[in-house]
């Protein structure tokens, strides 16, 4: 994808000085930028976790956060994994250098959840709304998050950033470990019989109320 309008931008020291102090005046939390003596500064980025599979956490790992998620059969395996559904809405903070790399976030991200897929199966993106229309562009792994987040000021709705499945078109099952394709088979066998429950027993109803009406 091509860089935002905030990645090509250009700052010198003075001007790095004035963006932060002009963003920590428009936030209203404490959730402020720093200037460190050697040039980089610190701050806060939020991140929505926006995930459609489900991850992979250790099977005797039991995860706070993840405990609204739905849970998974346990893999069978060397490495023993349970797989979760990351509750809808999850967003996480985390606090970061200026040179931060986007794939540095993803490892972050990963570790605060105690997930243990490959990190190469996700993409950071970079959200942006504007004219009523949303657009998203996934971040190069080397793309700084916390500059564009200066760059582009404290708005959510003028950046935001988004973890999702790296989808590259198909999907690389490849890329998926044994055990994982088959919970993620069951996982779709269950939904699958749950979704003809409930087609049944929509059309129990009808039946029936046919059937009053004769």
């Amino acid at each position: 994808d091509e860089p935002s309008e905030w990645e090509k931008a250009e700052l010198d020291q003075a001007q790095v000085e004035q963006r932060i102090k002009e963003y920590n005046s428009q936030i209203n939390s404490n959730l402020f930028m720093s200037l460190n003596k050697d040039g980089s500064y610190t701050g806060f980025i939020k991140v929505q976790l926006k995930l459609v599979r489900p991850v992979s956490v250790p099977a005797t790992k039991r995860v706070p956060s993840l405990q609204a998620g739905r849970p998974g059969p346990r893999a069978q395996g060397v490495k023993r994994r349970t797989s979760f559904y990351l509750p809808k809405g999850t967003v996480k903070h985390l606090h970061i250098l200026s040179h931060t790399r986007a794939s540095e976030v993803i490892d972050a991200l990963l570790r605060k959840f105690t997930v243990v897929d490959n990190p190469r199966k996700f993409a950071l993106f970079e959200r942006s709304e504007k004219d009523e229309q949303v657009y998203l562009r996934k971040l190069a792994d080397e793309e700084q998050p916390l500059r564009l987040r200066l760059l582009a000021g404290p708005s959510e709705k003028v950046l935001s950033f988004v973890l999702k499945e790296n989808e590259t078109g198909e999907v690389n099952w490849d890329a998926f470990t044994l055990p994982e394709l088959h919970n993620f088979l069951r996982i779709l066998q269950r939904e699958e019989e749950e979704h003809m429950r409930q087609l049944r027993h929509r059309y129990a109803r009808c039946r029936q109320k046919m059937q009053e009406v004769l």
